[in-house]
């Protein structure tokens, strides 16, 4: 398991940056738009499902750490924040199990081709990326600050 003080040390890891709503934004409408596209593909390709699934799920968490003002371009520092923001109760606890097992899936599918089953229930990743977007929208600039501070 990757740890946050792993991710501060790697040049693309972890740092933060000034939350951004725009950019919140646009991560969460990537998200919307990703999950439209998993519902449009029709070759049922199972590269393409488990890749268009995860990044339905990432663009979400990911729009809520730009909310945050955090950057993380490697996929493993971004799921252990989620972990943080679980512990913190920021996010419902089990959205990094997802995100951990999602990405397992599209990592096998896309780079070592084992073509296993992608179960996609679209209910519930409209559910993932709608609870992200709740918190988009409530989260407290005093929570903000907490898991800034504890990530400095």
């Amino acid at each position: 398991m990757v740890t946050l003080e792993w991710c501060k040390n790697q040049k693309k890891g972890l740092k933060l940056v000034e939350p951004n709503d725009n950019l919140s934004r646009e991560y969460m409408q990537t998200a919307e738009e990703t999950l439209e596209v998993l519902r449009n593909i029709k070759s049922k390709s199972k590269i393409w499902l488990a890749t268009t699934k995860y990044y339905c799920e990432y663009f979400a968490v990911y729009s809520l750490l730009m909310k945050i003002g955090i950057k993380c371009e490697i996929h493993d520092c971004t799921i252990s924040v989620c972990r943080l923001l679980e512990d913190r109760k920021v996010i419902p606890k089990g959205f990094s199990n997802i995100l951990e097992k999602d990405k397992k899936l599209r990592i096998d599918n896309q780079y070592y081709l084992k073509n296993k089953e992608v179960h996609v229930d679209y209910n519930k990743i409209l559910e993932f990326i709608l609870e992200i977007k709740s918190i988009n929208e409530t989260i407290i600039l005093d929570k903000v600050k907490e898991i800034r501070r504890i990530l400095e």
